[in-house]
């Protein structure tokens, strides 16, 4: 003799098949989320190489810039990589890219106010890149045409940034 299945066993399989579209969901964001990672770091190598392409202008601040940052507060430390643009009145964007424990990458854009002085470029910026990232950072620095220094402070950290023409 056959028993109908109770009402318990037919929530039961409701609640699974709700599980697995819930985990499905998770999983289209999951690989949403990785590949909006990867295209900011693919367009930033895109973007780097382009650059790349181009003479470096003598007479400016824009143009490729690597080389490393390092943290005052907890000697964190991992590499860099910055493209500067150009725009208007004493402005700059100053594309970085820093790696961190060596695997992870972050990017993001400054705009620097940027005065040259005595064949020297001194600027100055400040940008909030999110509570998680820290909140609010300023930069204070320098460059000349090869070398490009700069300081960095936020509430929870400070420290520099030294780095090259490639």
């Amino acid at each position: 003799m056959k028993s109908k299945p109770s009402v318990k066993f037919a929530e039961q399989k409701r609640s699974g098949h709700d599980l697995w579209r819930c985990r499905r969901r998770a999983g289209v964001c999951l690989c949403l989320a990785f590949a909006f990672l990867l295209s900011g770091c693919s367009s930033f190598n895109r973007e780097w190489r382009r650059v790349g392409q181009q003479p470096v202008p003598p007479d400016s601040i824009a143009g490729r810039w690597e080389g490393r940052w390092l943290s005052d507060v907890n000697a964190h430390n991992g590499k860099l990589r910055c493209i500067i643009t150009v725009e208007t009145n004493g402005i700059c964007a100053a594309r970085f890219r820093a790696t961190y424990m060596k695997t992870l990458s972050f990017s993001y854009i400054v705009r620097l106010q940027v005065e040259q002085r005595d064949g020297s470029w001194r600027f100055h910026g400040e940008e909030d890149l999110g509570a998680i990232a820290g909140g609010v950072y300023s930069y204070i620095g320098s460059a000349t045409a090869t070398n490009f220094q700069s300081t960095y402070d936020s509430k929870y950290d400070r420290g520099i940034f030294e780095m090259r023409r490639p």
